[in-house]
């Protein structure tokens, strides 16, 4: 049975984007959303995962949870979904520094 899920991505390869976009929607740029079944879900998720490089990608959909959804994470991201006693709440990392570049005199 299909059911919703939304993909949201930053700064994944353009081939990722077209393999997302047939079979859901790019509602905005690197949001997409769509209607497949639990096998279709795990393939592109799997196939985001592999590909993702130095970008990020955030996987939301409907799961038998307290909240009624399971989020996943694949890249480098400051907000990182744990689970606390059942729920799933969003952690914040710190911030890694930019350095301070400084021509050379």
């Amino acid at each position: 049975m299909p059911s919703m899920l939304v993909i949201a991505t930053t700064a994944v390869p353009d081939h990722l984007r077209g393999a997302l976009s047939r079979w859901t929607s790019e509602v905005v740029p690197g949001i997409f959303v769509g209607s497949v079944s639990a096998r279709v879900r795990d393939h592109l998720w799997q196939a985001v995962t592999e590909t993702v490089g130095n970008g990020a990608a955030v996987l939301v959909h409907p799961a038998p949870t307290e909240q009624g959804y399971a989020i996943h994470t694949a890249g480098t991201r400051r907000r990182v979904p744990e689970d606390f006693d059942g729920l799933t709440l969003i952690r914040m990392t710190a911030m890694t520094p930019v350095k301070d570049e400084q021509s050379p005199s």
